[in-house]
């Protein structure tokens, strides 16, 4: 079974909205504004791309990534890696010719049946809203968060507000950085 890995840009109270300065977000940024640049810190950043096989994401977060990251250098691997969109809306007309194979699944169930295939793990980027949908499925196998000592108040949350049993986490990885960023590795306990 694949490892389905949820990697996010975490403000202390779990916004993961816009942090890199996507519009229409009162806070849109919150990443580079008013945090020291700590090169260390985004390591963690690059070991994924290197480590994982495959790329997952949601409708929305294809539509903000795949017209800037095939071109940008910092996320070269992205480029031949292959790419999974979950979408009810999305076509393949809808899917950008430069970002190498990408696929349309549309339910939780194919990405169940994703993670039952041969290869290494899955990266997830962005896509609040498909993550609440796989941790709520049981289908997140590991968190990597770099929680930024913000509180932002309203917007986008990680972590789905359904009523369920208490999933306990176990820290594998953690560091604290000069910036008073943190990052967390944490693998969920079955």
């Amino acid at each position: 079974m694949r490892t389905l890995i949820s990697t996010a840009f975490i403000s202390l109270d779990g916004v993961v909205e816009a942090p890199g300065g996507e519009p229409d977000y009162r806070n849109s940024g919150w990443t580079f504004k008013d945090i020291e640049f700590v090169p260390e810190a985004f390591e963690i950043k690059g070991r994924e791309q290197q480590e994982a096989t495959a790329m997952l994401m949601g409708r929305t977060s294809y539509e903000a990534f795949s017209p800037v990251w095939p071109d940008m250098e910092e996320f070269a691997h992205y480029r031949t890696m292959p790419k999974y969109v979950v979408s009810t809306t999305l076509t393949d007309q809808d899917l950008v010719a430069n970002w190498g194979r990408t696929t349309i699944l549309r339910s939780l169930d194919e990405v169940a049946a994703l993670k039952e295939t041969e290869g290494g793990p899955i990266i997830v980027h962005g896509s609040a809203t498909l993550n609440h949908g796989l941790s709520d499925a049981g289908l997140i196998d590991r968190y990597h968060l770099l929680v930024y000592p913000l509180l932002l108040g309203a917007g986008k949350r990680l972590f789905s507000t359904t009523d369920k049993d208490t999933q306990k986490l176990k820290l594998v990885e953690h560091e604290v950085y000069g910036n008073g960023l943190q990052k967390q590795v944490l693998d969920v306990v079955r």
